[in-house]
């Protein structure tokens, strides 16, 4: 069995739970090496203190698990039974009563947790497993890590893709396409979100996507994506000049830069994550941009793009090593332009490594 279901089980008995009900898909390829978003059907992991844990699937997905290296108890269903009952026999057949459970509470839907209740009146749910997982998940193993150096390989070659693709008169979506295409060719068949072009002011959103908005000469062009490698993530920003944007661009870029090395160089064991966003925060504040970075600093990453821990202020986390997270400042000025720089690091013994080496210096594309 895993390391990490040991653990959770020693977890389930020093708190005096009868049963972890899983059903965060990542959370459940954290544990058993399968991953599947089972949309509308049922995905769910039971996992006990003392008794061997099952994973409960569709029918069509039994198999799949198998070969993804579980070698626990699959039980699937069809789409015309009714899961709960299934589930709720199973649980009977390891543990005939099981009062106590912990389960995902940031992930559970009503329905399911009502159709859990129904089944176990009995039950209380005292747990919540989110916390659980973000802390199980906080440090990674040097295994995990170079899971994730690889995935920021794969994102620096998309870069380079994405900066050929550069073409007056094409448009974000022609770039996002071809950027995708050359990843399938290349084997990476999934990108860790939906990858982001964002050309002159459409890059003032920051949460925005690519449109058919054409390129044109003189203006910034931000690029954020992010690859999956054996079920890791990579996650990156980068922000090149085609041709020559005016000053006001370019002094974004060079203040945005400035707050990302600020970060990068700052980032080590003790610092905390509320230090790490002000340090970057005060360099664009003191150059005027202060209401124009409005998220922030950084988020933790490894199997999801977004995990535990923000980087933001008031949170006084200190900084560990095996921490994973991204430092990511920008400025955004609503009608004229948009710039974020973005590495996804890992904290060392005495500092921080990226796992992206595309050059941060503004590249100009002519």
């Amino acid at each position: 069995m895993k390391k990490q279901l040991l653990e959770l089980q020693e977890y389930l008995a020093k708190k005096n739970l009868d049963i972890a009900y899983i059903s965060n898909p990542t959370d459940i390829q954290y544990f058993t090496g399968f991953y599947s978003e089972p949309v509308e059907r049922i995905l769910a992991l039971l996992v006990f203190p003392d008794k061997d844990p099952f994973l409960f699937a569709p029918q069509l997905e039994v198999e799949s698990a198998k070969k993804a290296g579980w070698d626990q108890d699959v039980f699937g269903y069809l789409d015309h039974e009714k899961p709960f009952d299934l589930i709720a026999g199973h649980i009977k057949d390891v543990t005939a009563n099981p009062l106590h459970w912990g389960i995902e509470k940031d992930d559970l839907s009503v329905d399911k947790f009502e159709a859990i209740r129904e089944q176990f009146p009995s039950a209380d749910f005292p747990e919540n497993l989110s916390r659980y997982m973000e802390n199980a998940k906080l440090i990674k193993t040097d295994d995990e890590i170079k899971e994730l150096i690889a995935a920021g390989k794969e994102a620096d070659y998309a870069f380079s893709v994405a900066f050929n693709a550069i073409k007056e008169g094409r448009t974000e979506q022609d770039v996002v396409a071809e950027i995708e295409y050359a990843m399938m060719k290349k084997g990476v068949m999934h990108m860790s979100f939906d990858t982001i072009v964002q050309a002159g002011a459409n890059a003032a959103n920051p949460h925005g996507a690519a449109e058919k908005n054409p390129l044109k000469k003189n203006e910034l062009i931000l690029f954020d994506l992010g690859t999956i490698h054996n079920g890791y993530i990579s996650d990156a920003s980068r922000t090149v000049a085609f041709g020559k944007p005016d000053a006001k661009s370019l002094d974004i870029y060079k203040v945005d830069l400035e707050a990302q090395y600020a970060a990068m160089d700052a980032a080590k064991p003790g610092v905390t994550a509320a230090e790490l966003d002000k340090i970057a925060r005060d360099v664009i504040t003191k150059a005027g941009y202060g209401e124009y970075f409005i998220h922030r600093l950084g988020h933790g990453m490894g199997q999801s793009e977004h995990e535990f821990p923000s980087i933001m202020e008031g949170n006084n986390m200190e900084l560990k090593p095996g921490m994973c997270f991204s430092i990511e400042p920008g400025i955004y000025i609503p009608e004229v332009a948009g710039v974020r720089i973005e590495d996804c690091v890992y904290i060392t013994d005495d500092g921080c490594e990226p796992f992206t080496h595309t050059s941060k210096e503004l590249t100009y594309i002519n």
